[in-house]
């Protein structure tokens, strides 16, 4: 069955930087859309970036210049370097993974989703 695992988060000061991994198993990682999404208490998940099968990205505007993602389709595993974190980037950090990565990949019709990691930014 599909799982994703995300891991890497924790608490940073401002400034700061943290790299999440995602681990996922039980389908095609290479031919899925693969993202990084956050939720803010109170506040609506939204998407961070994507990246597609070919490798082209999509990222939100807020953090466009500082986070970076990428993936190593041989080990089923998606990262997110996130550099000069910011309070307003504390949230619940998701992984997830849709199909048709190489049809077009943007922020919305995910099939499968992780547990969460939380970033905590003081």
């Amino acid at each position: 069955h599909v799982q994703l695992v995300e891991s890497g988060g924790g608490s940073v000061q401002a400034g700061g930087f943290l790299r999440l991994s995602c681990v996922g198993t039980g389908y095609t990682f290479s031919g899925y859309c693969m993202g990084w999404f956050r939720q803010a208490p109170g506040k609506e998940r939204e998407g961070v970036v994507v990246i597609s099968s070919d490798g082209s990205t999509t990222y939100a505007d807020s953090v466009k210049g500082r986070f970076t993602i990428s993936k190593d389709n041989a080990k089923h595993s998606l990262y997110l370097q996130m550099n000069s974190l910011k309070p307003e980037d504390a949230a619940l950090y998701y992984c997830a993974a849709g199909r048709g990565g190489w049809v077009g990949c943007g922020f919305h019709g995910y099939n499968y989703w992780g547990q969460g990691t939380q970033v905590t930014v003081s």
